[in-house]
């Protein structure tokens, strides 16, 4: 692996990476996989679709393809077909290919990790805040799949090579909260089918600035790389700047000047929850990012002040946990729930915020901003 030379190099790689990626995964960066649509040309003879789809799809094995058949993503004409289907001149063929990163060789390392449910297809893991999911410039080690690469350091694939995690989505660095990872291509398959027909159920929870006017409500718009800075999204009206994003959200607790929601998306989009609710107006709390991460609401006193700040300390990232998963089992057909706990820096915060809010410490000046 080629490590860049000072960080200006690291940089351009970095931005690089981000260019690729938005150009390879079509359906949007948190959910990994691509979507395809062929029409075969009127000349061409009849051949197998799996040969077919190895002659238009870059950097895509046989096996892949097989797995991706087996699990009813290689549709042609709308009908789920087999590997050895042969394509005829127009056939309509549609593919759901997972694609997850490949630029890095991963080195598996003895991290402590939360894995809260395993069989011989999935990982759940209840992802700790600061930890990177993947390897990419910048985070070469300490991620997610270094630390799955070592829990899965007995298991080798046919060629001896040592058995890799199978990304079907990820959350933020600093996002805290529950996972889902393949533990083969047949369940990636599955498992990416299911966040692309959007049948898997995701909720948030999220702490915002402000006091959220309506008790619910939804969000749509088309996210995309801000124009201005590529490493941080925006929301667009415009379908040629960005990908179709809708989230729901709804008030789960107030305190005053912040507000505790929960958020169910029905597409997962690179900051997603993050860039909609600033769009909104209630940026996640300590959002540095996104500018929550200053004292956005509250009272001009220099305790108000000290007790945010205080929370900052607490809690140096987002407010924001992936809570609840719930899927269908790729292999058992099972219908599979979990929900985590909030990690202790974000309940922690919270509670302060329950305190400061019940005992009426806004009566130094009791309005809202």
């Amino acid at each position: 692996m080629k490590k860049p030379k000072n960080k200006e190099e690291e940089l351009s790689k970095a931005d690089e990476t981000t260019e690729n990626q938005e150009k390879e995964t079509s359906e949007g960066a948190d959910e990994m996989y691509e979507h395809y649509n062929f029409v075969v040309d009127k000349g061409q003879s009849l051949l197998r679709i799996d040969k077919y789809l190895y002659g238009h799809i870059e950097n895509v094995s046989r096996n892949k393809i097989q797995q991706a058949a087996k699990a009813g993503n290689i549709l042609v004409n709308g009908i789920a077909e087999k590997p050895n289907y042969k394509v005829k001149p127009l056939d309509t063929v549609s593919v759901l290919m997972s694609q997850p990163p490949k630029e890095f060789e991963v080195i598996p390392e003895d991290i402590p990790i939360d894995i809260v449910y395993e069989d011989d297809d999935l990982v759940i893991v209840n992802k700790k805040p600061g930890m990177v999911v993947h390897p990419a410039y910048g985070n070469y080690t300490g991620t997610l799949v270094n630390a799955l690469s070592y829990h899965f350091g007995g298991n080798r694939k046919e060629d001896g090579s040592i058995q890799n995690p199978f990304l079907v989505h990820r959350i933020d660095k600093d996002t805290s909260g529950i996972m889902i990872v393949a533990k083969n291509e047949y369940a990636q398959a599955k498992l990416a089918s299911q966040f692309y027909y959007k049948t898997i159920e995701r909720k948030y929870h999220a702490l915002v600035w402000g006091d959220m006017k309506e008790d619910q409500g939804t969000i749509e718009s088309y996210v995309g790389r801000s124009e201005a800075d590529r490493r941080v999204m925006r929301v667009f009206f415009d379908s040629d700047k960005g990908k179709y994003a809708i989230t729901h959200w709804k008030v789960l607790e107030r305190f005053g000047y912040v507000t505790l929601v929960e958020c169910q998306l029905e597409t997962g989009r690179t900051h997603q929850i993050r860039i909609h609710m600033k769009h909104i107006g209630h940026p996640l709390f300590n959002d540095y990012v996104y500018g929550g991460n200053k004292i956005l609401k509250g009272t001009i006193y220099s305790k108000y002040k000290q007790f945010v700040k205080n929370c900052f300390k607490l809690m140096p990232r987002q407010g924001l946990h992936a809570k609840i998963l719930k899927f269908i089992h790729p292999t058992t057909e099972e219908i599979m729930y979990f929900n985590s706990d909030l990690p202790e820096d974000m309940q922690n915060v919270i509670d302060k915020w329950r305190e400061y809010s019940t005992h009426k410490q806004f009566e130094e000046d009791n309005y809202n901003e």
